[in-house]
């Protein structure tokens, strides 16, 4: 039996409670402490209930991150530097250069390993390998309801209330969107990381009052071609700003934990 902590207890960790895979099991999850008396009770209290990672005295098979970019800058280092396995769903943070350089040395200096989850975005398989060859240009486009900007600086682009047709508010590079708003654009750090990096890849960010999905449109063209990739998610019930495809991703990595296999984007040490 593998034995996983969860960082966060939002919508996210919820969805990936409920479907966790045969062979796995949570032994902790690392929330605020108003969260905790609701962990004891929906684990009956087999489960650690901790505020930070570093009270956990076992090593766990696999840290899974659901919570927050600010989760990975204040908790990434020390795991990392525990030598443990870190999986990360807020792959936003990356877009600072220097947490990205520190969480880099830590996984070299501890012998932690890092691996940057696809998340709500499907293709990222095919562009890493397109980046192999060279790639000249990689776009994305990112169309949301309103109701899934509410929260993020958006709300001082556009007029959520009485906005009647689609319209982009944001233009610039993928490190501009993760940095400015964290709660909505990992998908625009991943497409980066497995492509041409936070500052070559131009990212748009659209509001549609028309929709209820999340939908992710990404253009890439290099050497070996191009190719038009859009997917149209459903977000989670609970949370709108939240992809049900990057809570399945995170499910998918505690299956290939229980395979061996922790994927193909790693740092390790």
């Amino acid at each position: 039996m593998k034995k996983i902590m969860i960082l966060g207890f939002g919508a996210m960790a919820h969805e990936v409670i409920r479907r966790l895979p045969k062979g796995i099991s949570v032994g902790w999850i690392v929330a605020r402490a108003s969260h905790h008396a609701e962990i004891q009770d929906l684990f009956g209290g087999k489960v650690d209930a901790l505020e930070s990672p570093m009270a956990c005295a076992e090593t766990p098979d696999l840290v899974l991150e659901c919570a927050s970019q600010k989760a990975v800058a204040e908790f990434g280092e020390a795991i990392l530097r525990k030598g443990w396995k870190l999986a990360l769903i807020s792959t936003g943070a990356l877009a600072d250069e220097t947490l990205s350089q520190t969480l880099k040395q830590a996984a070299q200096q501890g012998g932690g390993e890092l691996q940057v989850l696809s998340g709500a975005v499907a293709g990222m398989d095919g562009l890493a390998s397109a980046r192999e060859g060279g790639l000249d240009q990689v776009t994305y486009l990112s169309n949301k309801s309103p109701a899934s900007w509410r929260g993020s600086p958006a709300e001082s682009m556009v007029d959520l209330d009485n906005v009647t047709e689609a319209q982009v508010f944001f233009e610039g590079t993928a490190r501009e969107a993760a940095k400015q708003f964290p709660a909505n654009a990992n998908v625009a750090a991943t497409i980066a990381l497995m492509g041409i990096g936070m500052d070559n890849t131009q990212v748009q960010l659209r509001v549609d009052p028309n929709t209820q999905k999340n939908t992710h449109t990404i253009h890439a063209s290099g050497m070996f071609g191009e190719f038009h990739i859009e997917l149209c998610g459903n977000p989670l019930a609970s949370n709108p700003k939240t992809s049900t495809l990057a809570a399945l991703s995170a499910v998918q990595a505690c299956h290939r934990l229980v395979g061996g296999d922790l994927g193909d984007e790693r740092w390790n040490g």
